[in-house]
């Protein structure tokens, strides 16, 4: 099986939203997590919460939350599972034997989530309901029925994260200022300004361009992600990577030696690689999709899926508390701000811009990484980590190594390069989860964000924390896990309720 994430993939999910929305749907045989809630949320992910699909913290806590709750919906019509934030008996096995209650539940159940999440979008999250077949007011708590069971458990998980440490709500942090969504309550303040260069070993946000005489000033996106709980963890303090030794400018060999490669890679930019980032660097499509078709290409039950996205959503974000911990701790310079600060106006040679290609006397100070720089410190990568535990908890899943994906990306259909790149059609080929998590580091550096000492120190680090999540989802599964209480950010003085694991901390 093969999935054409640019047009095919999407063209299929768009196609079971269509069937959904004008026949009946199927609740005996489909799977309404991938044909009714993904095509549903997709439109709001992207227009909302991040039109990159780059904006990885929030993308994560909204897929997270949303697979917790078809886990948590759908552990009653397992043999032993219990969920997260819930513990809503068991039903007979009878009531498993289609698809129907489990779909039934988990729409429901994503309802009470996406209305904590996103409720500007309530009429949509109705829709995705009523398209299927269900009544979004019927609110019941009945747990003999699905309809109930999925109600109280997604209004369990939704309870169970609302002031986890990422300030949802913008009231977490004991601070004095208008409540704001998300908002950083920790006082982080850069050391440089777009405009000033004060410290080259420091993170200087980005001014970028947002439109003809439109730019925007970057802030580091939520460094509270630092402080909230993980799932399959007690303490982040215990994981570090070592300092970014060569971000230090006062090593000047090292420095200079970690910009010339990322201006190397980026004078070497060809379309494969052009694209494998592009894929990467969109968390939805690059991360969120692999699961999905993982699912499909190896037959997995629709509880399958359910396990399998749930665990690979858990790892990374799990992931992220750490690399936002380390970020900020390091408050690393990304590439763009050394090269400039090296080697001000000389040229160099290096991809000159949207269809420009490699051009050999570019000015330093008009050097662009091919992406832009995401909104926080360089050190250490963040998509690294995510590709390096969402692949092992995958592998662990599914007991094998083994992916087989191969992403047809159509001339023309790059975001960066529009009807230039690729120049023909070309299709990015992933036989493995070693290999997706690899091409998924290195085409970070490929794109310009990051030097490979930030790619290196994921690698080492981040396969630990599919450990952790699958070690978590067997006592989930096995129904061992301790009754949790609802989620308390690290930073409220308490270290959170995380599971301790299997002797992997």
């Amino acid at each position: 099986m093969r999935a054409g994430i640019s047009v095919r993939f999407l063209a299929v999910i768009a196609a079971a939203w269509w069937t959904t929305a004008v026949h009946a749907y199927d609740l005996d045989n489909g799977n309404a997590a991938i044909e009714v809630v993904i095509p549903a949320v997709l439109p709001v992910a992207f227009s909302d919460v991040s039109p990159t699909g780059g904006d990885a913290t929030l993308i994560l806590r909204t897929t997270t939350l949303i697979t917790n709750a078809w886990f948590d919906a759908t552990a009653p019509y397992h043999p032993t599972a219990v969920g997260v934030y819930s513990r809503l008996g068991r039903r007979p096995a009878g009531e498993s034997a289609t698809n129907r209650n489990l779909n039934i539940a988990l729409m429901h159940a994503s309802y009470q989530v996406l209305n904590s999440l996103l409720p500007r979008h309530r009429q949509a999250w109705r829709d995705m309901l009523t398209g299927a077949g269900l009544d979004p007011d019927d609110t019941g708590t009945d747990l003999t029925t699905p309809v109930g069971i999925g109600n109280v458990a997604g209004q369990a998980v939704a309870q169970g994260r609302l002031h986890d440490g990422m300030n949802q709500l913008g009231d977490e942090g004991g601070r004095n200022y208008n409540p704001m969504p998300y908002m950083d309550y920790t006082g982080y303040a850069p050391v440089n300004t777009a405009y000033d260069l004060k410290d080259p070993s420091h993170w200087q946000p980005d001014l970028q361009r947002q439109g003809v005489g439109l730019y925007k000033i970057q802030q580091f996106v939520t460094p509270q992600y630092a402080l909230t709980e993980p799932y399959s963890y007690r303490n982040p303090k215990r994981y570090h990577v070592p300092p970014p030794k060569a971000s230090d400018h006062h090593h000047r060999a090292l420095y200079r030696q970690q910009a010339d490669a990322v201006l190397q890679a980026s004078a070497e930019l060809d379309d494969q690689r052009k694209m494998m980032a592009e894929l990467f660097d969109n968390k939805i499509l690059g991360l969120g999709f692999s699961a999905v078709y993982a699912a499909l290409s190896q037959g997995l039950s629709l509880r399958e899926f359910i396990e399998l996205d749930f665990l690979t959503n858990m790892a990374s974000y799990d992931a992220g508390v750490v690399v936002w911990q380390e970020k900020r701790n390091y408050d690393a310079v990304r590439p763009f701000s050394a090269i400039r600060y090296l080697y001000g106006n000389d040229p160099v040679t290096a991809w000159g811009g949207p269809g420009m290609g490699t051009v050999n006397d570019l000015p330093a100070s008009e050097w662009k990484s091919y992406l832009e720089e995401a909104d926080h410190p360089e050190y250490p990568s963040a998509s690294t980590c995510f590709c390096m535990a969402h692949s092992q908890a995958a592998r662990l899943y599914l007991g094998s190594d083994n992916l087989n994906w191969t992403v047809s990306q159509p001339a023309g259909s790059s975001r960066v390069e529009p009807g230039i790149t690729p120049a023909t059609d070309i299709e990015l080929v992933f036989p493995t989860w070693t290999e997706f998590a690899a091409d998924c580091g290195q085409s970070r550096v490929w794109a310009g964000v990051h030097f490979p000492a930030a790619i290196e120190a994921s690698e080492q680090l981040c396969g630990v924390f599919g450990d952790t999540a699958y070690d978590y989802l067997a006592t989930l599964l096995d129904g061992s896990a301790p009754e949790r209480p609802p989620a308390e950010g690290l930073g409220q003085g308490g270290r959170g309720h995380g599971h301790r694991g299997r002797g992997r901390h």
